[in-house]
C-alpha cells in the first residue's frame, strides 16, 4: 500500500471519534493492552510524562517537549488530533514519523486489526509507542485524547503526571458535573508517581487529593508555588513575570529551583491564559530535576521561547498574515473562549471579524454566548459527520444576537472576510479543530 492507501485504510476501517463521535469510544483498556502485548510492550521501553486536562494539555505537552529538546534529550511527542497530516500526532524532536513507518506498522497490524476491531485512537497510540521504542527516545510526552481513566494512553507508568485543569467538555462521555469529569481526569494519577495540577477548582481539588492519597502519589498544586506578577502581551509572543509565593518559599521544591524569583519567561504562545500552563510546566520541571533529569534554567527559557520552532505546533493563536491580521486558534469550548477573549482585550485592532464553525457534541450555546456581539461573523462548518450544520449554528448564534453570513467552507469564509476587512482589522478563525484543519495554509505562504 502507498501512504495515502494506508491512511485511507485506517480512516475507513477503524472507528474514529473525530468523525463519528461517541460510537468510536471503547470503555475499557482491553484493546490497548492487547495491542501493547502484540507489539512486545513498547510502552515499557522509554520514559514518559502523561498530560491530561480539559484545556491546555496540547500547549503544555508542546512546552515540555520543547524544553526537553533544548536540554539535549531525544524527545517523543504524542498528541491528537492532527490538523493537516496524520503524522503530526507522532514526533521525535519535532520531526513527524516517516510515511514508511506508518505503512510498515499498518501492514504489521492488519491481521490484528481485522481480528480485534480496535478504534482509530487505540491503533494510533500503539503506533506512537512502537515508534518511540524503535527510535529509542529518552522521554516521550504523552497527551491523553479524552478523559484519562479509560483513555488509551493510560497504560503507561510515567515519570510524572500533569493535569492542566477541569472544565465543561465532552460531558456526554465524561460526566455531567465537574466532580465526575475530575474523576475521569484523575485516572492518570499512578502509584507513587508525582502529579502536578496546573489549575484547580473546588470540585477538582477534592477529587485529586483523594486519588493522590489512594495512590500514595505526591501532589503539587502549581498555583501554590508561583503567581503571575506582570504580563506583557504581543501579537506573536508574550512575557510572563513570575514570583514564588512566600508561604511556600521553604518548600524543598523551591529550594532546588534553578532560577531566582521573580523571573521572566518569554513564550511564543501568547495570551495571558498561558500563565497557568507555564506555572504547571515550571513546577513539573523542578520535580523532574529532583528525579535526576538535568534541565537548566537556560533550557527552560530557550524551550519556552521556541515552542513552535522546536515542535511544529500549529493552531494556537497562529498568525497567518498581517494587514489585515489573520489568526487561527482552536478555541472551541467555554473555557477556551474565555481565554481567547482575554487575549483580545490586550491587543489593538479596529474591527473584529470572526470565522467560526463547531461540532455537534459541544456546548455550543455556552461558547457562543461569550463572543462579542459587535463583531462581524462568518458562519461555516467542517466537512466531517460530527460537524454542526451551519444552518443550526446560525440559528443558535442569531438567538443570542450574533449576526453574520453563511459559507459552504472555511476558506470561502476567510476569503470574504479578507475582502471585507480593512488593513487594521483582525480576522479570527476559531472553533472546531477540524474547521481550522481545513484552512488552506498555502494561501498564506506569501504573507507569513
Amino acid at each position: 500500500m502507498s501512504y495515502q492507501d494506508t491512511i485511507d485504510y485506517l480512516y475507513s476501517r477503524l472507528p474514529l471519534f473525530s468523525r463519528i463521535g461517541a460510537a468510536a469510544i471503547k470503555n475499557d483498556l482491553h484493546n490497548t493492552l492487547a495491542i501493547c502485548s502484540f507489539l512486545d510492550h513498547p510502552e515499557k521501553k522509554f520514559k514518559t510524562i502523561h498530560i491530561a486536562g480539559t484545556n491546555g494539555k496540547g500547549s503544555t505537552s508542546h512546552m515540555l517537549a520543547s524544553i526537553f529538546q533544548e536540554a539535549g534529550y531525544k524527545t517523543g511527542l504524542y498528541t491528537s488530533p492532527h490538523l493537516y497530516d496524520f503524522r503530526e500526532r507522532i514526533k521525535v524532536n519535532g520531526e513527524m514519523c516517516s510515511t514508511q513507518f506508518v505503512i510498515d506498522f499498518t501492514n504489521k497490524m492488519k491481521g490484528f486489526i481485522e481480528k480485534t476491531e480496535p478504534s482509530f485512537f487505540e491503533i494510533t497510540v500503539g503506533m506512537a509507542f512502537d515508534y518511540f521504542a524503535e527510535k529509542n527516545v529518552d522521554i516521550a510526552i504523552i497527551e491523553t485524547g479524552l478523559g484519562g481513566r479509560l483513555d488509551s494512553t493510560n497504560v503507561i507508568t510515567p515519570e510524572l503526571s500533569l493535569i492542566t485543569n477541569i472544565g465543561w467538555d465532552h460531558m456526554a462521555l465524561l460526566g455531567n458535573d465537574l466532580t465526575s469529569i475530575s474523576k475521569e481526569k484523575a485516572g492518570i494519577i499512578k502509584n507513587k508517581v508525582p502529579v502536578v495540577i496546573s489549575e484547580t477548582i473546588p470540585e477538582s481539588k477534592i477529587v485529586f487529593e483523594e486519588k493522590a492519597n489512594q495512590q500514595n502519589a505526591p501532589i503539587y498544586y502549581a498555583e501554590e508555588y508561583y503567581t503571575l506578577k506582570h504580563f506583557t502581551n504581543h501579537w506573536t509572543s508574550a512575557a510572563f513575570e513570575f514570583e514564588s509565593l512566600k508561604n511556600v518559599s521553604k518548600n524543598s521544591l523551591l529550594e532546588n529551583a534553578l532560577w531566582d524569583t521573580p523571573f521572566t519567561i518569554q513564550c511564543d504562545l501568547p495570551g495571558k491564559y498561558q500563565y497557568k500552563n507555564l506555572r504547571g510546566v515550571v513546577t513539573a520541571i523542578q520535580i523532574l530535576n529532583q528525579k535526576g533529569w538535568k534541565i537548566s534554567s537556560q533550557h527552560l527559557h530557550h524551550g519556552l521561547k521556541n515552542i513552535k520552532k522546536n515542535t511544529g505546533l500549529m493552531g494556537r493563536w497562529e498568525c497567518m498574515q498581517d494587514n489585515p491580521r489573520i489568526i487561527l486558534d482552536v478555541a472551541h469550548n467555554e473555557h477556551g473562549m474565555k481565554a481567547l477573549l482575554e487575549q483580545l482585550e490586550s491587543l489593538d485592532f479596529e474591527n473584529l471579524h470572526i470565522v467560526t464553525g463547531m461540532v455537534k457534541d459541544k456546548d455550543v450555546e455556552a461558547a457562543l454566548s461569550l463572543l462579542p456581539k459587535q463583531a462581524k461573523y462568518y458562519f461555516t462548518q467542517s466537512h466531517i459527520p460530527r460537524a454542526l450544520p451551519v444552518k443550526e449554528l446560525v440559528e443558535k448564534a442569531t438567538s443570542i444576537g450574533l449576526i453574520g453570513e453563511t459559507y459552504n467552507n472555511v476558506n470561502d469564509a476567510i476569503d470574504h472576510a479578507k475582502r471585507t476587512a480593512s488593513p487594521k482589522d483582525l480576522i479570527l478563525v476559531i472553533g472546531s479543530i477540524f474547521l481550522v484543519a481545513e484552512v488552506n495554509r498555502a494561501a498564506f505562504i506569501t504573507n507569513l
